[in-house]
């Protein structure tokens, strides 16, 4: 168990924050200013109506959570950083989050993404499962502030695992089997 701080967003008051550190830093900027609200020691009794592992969950894999209604005037940029792309969240067509996006999969010679790997299910890191999904079965939406797809979550655990044989990219047999699951077209050389 660990500490987590509580921060209050001065533009939106209904707008909580979670960090585990004192000073919030992780936190995004274009939500806040923050102001710590509270302390949450180990010991002490979770009486918030978020479950206490999603707030660890969200911390662990994008260093922050937030809680209640996030202000959507916050600038919006068309183009945005890889580092900004992991941790952001995957939500199927009824807006339900299916999972994460944990790296980017880029094609060397052509420098296109081909895939990201998302990570959804586990607890505090242990048990979460890795899959890719092809990048352009994603789009982003500004409303969610994360990524809409077509795609099931029972699609998405059914799709060939990401890591097999301690290898991050498996062998021609395996990608094959990969663009077959997906209706993949092969895009550039392997």
């Amino acid at each position: 168990m660990r500490t987590y701080y509580v921060f209050q967003s001065r533009t939106t008051p209904e707008l909580r924050g979670f960090a585990d550190d004192e000073a919030g830093e992780t936190l995004p900027a274009d939500q806040g200013p923050w102001m710590l609200d509270r302390r949450i020691d180990p010991d002490d009794e979770w009486t918030l109506d978020v479950s206490r592992a999603v707030v660890a969950a969200g911390i662990i894999e994008n260093g922050f959570y937030l809680w209640g209604p996030i202000n959507r005037t916050a600038t919006w940029h068309p183009v945005i950083e890889s580092d900004r792309v992991e941790g952001t969240a995957v939500y199927d067509p009824r807006g339900t989050q299916i999972g994460t996006i944990k790296r980017l999969l880029i094609e060397k010679v052509s420098g296109k993404v081909l895939y990201v790997d998302m990570t959804f299910g586990g607890f505090l890191g242990i048990g979460v499962h890795h899959h890719r999904i092809p990048w352009d079965k994603l789009s982003y939406d500004k409303d969610l502030e994360g990524y809409r797809t077509d795609v099931t979550e029972a699609q998405v655990q059914g799709a060939p695992a990401f890591y097999g044989d301690d290898q991050v990219w498996p062998d021609r047999k395996r990608e094959q089997e990969l663009r077959d699951y997906w209706h993949d077209i092969p895009r550039g050389p392997i």
